[in-house]
């Protein structure tokens, strides 16, 4: 274990595909972290089951402003760094919004369509949404 974590930290600097996709799995957890604290009282405490959907949207947007910052200072860094700018910045809005239908639907389908909870849905509409998001952003906005 001990001579993992010095590798682990060496792929974390590194300025390769690698290092770019464990970057953007510790920036995306955390951004999970801040959707899921937006999406879950909704979805508990606020919306009918069926309307799940309806705290995807929120629960994006707050996330989507925290990885942006994240993203473009880490995940990403040294890519195109001089491109920096609104029109990055509405590009990875773009392809958070296209993250954002994916997830919609993925949680439609499973809430409103098959009757999961909220919760249960989380894990796969996450999960396709990120890897969806990581190969947009990695060959077009942060190119």
């Amino acid at each position: 274990m001990t001579r993992e974590a010095p590798a682990l930290l060496h792929i974390l600097q590194a300025d390769d595909m690698r290092g770019q996709l464990l970057r953007f799995g510790i920036a995306g957890g955390v951004s999970t972290l801040i959707y899921s604290a937006v999406y879950l009282p909704l979805t508990l405490f606020v919306l009918a089951r069926q309307h799940a959907v309806y705290a995807v949207p929120p629960a994006f947007l707050v996330a989507v402003a925290c990885g942006y910052v994240l993203h473009s200072r880490w995940s990403f860094k040294g890519l195109n760094d001089a491109r920096r700018g609104w029109q990055q910045q509405m590009q990875f809005i773009a392809v958070q919004g296209s993250g954002m239908a994916l997830n919609a639907l993925v949680t439609w389908i499973g809430t409103a369509k098959f009757g999961l909870p909220g919760w249960v849905i989380l894990i796969p509409a996450v999960a396709l949404a990120t890897i969806f998001t990581f190969i947009l952003n990695r060959w077009l906005v942060f190119a």
